[in-house]
């Protein structure tokens, strides 16, 4: 746990947050800032600051991540209609959160490219 970060305070439980799933490995929940009626994060338990620390080694952490999205996807009732997941890396992509994070956005029409 990196003691400055926000989601590794919510994984551990120090700062509350509506979560969605938890298991061992990732725990998922509601964006604070949603931009469609379905907006989660799933989040590794285990800190990564981004996707440019990740090593080979860290590939199974990056999967669960896209496994528990489609997951989520499915009980959140989007799968069908469809949905986005999106890893933001750096800031011009409006990465603001230094642990590895994917978004889970769907319920809406949405648009290409992201605006």
């Amino acid at each position: 746990m990196a003691s400055d970060c926000i989601f590794c305070k919510i994984v551990a439980g120090d700062i509350p947050a509506k979560v969605i799933y938890r298991d061992e490995h990732v725990t998922a929940f509601h964006d604070l800032n949603p931009q469609a009626p379905v907006h989660l994060l799933i989040v590794p338990n285990r800190h990564f600051d981004s996707l440019r620390t990740l090593v080979a080694e860290d590939a199974p952490a990056v999967g669960r991540i896209l496994t528990t999205a489609h997951q989520l996807a499915a009980t959140t009732g989007v799968a069908d209609s469809g949905y986005r997941v999106a890893i933001n890396m750096g800031s011009d992509a409006s990465l603001s959160v230094y642990h590895l994070h994917a978004h889970l956005i769907g319920g809406r029409r949405l648009g290409w490219p992201p605006v």
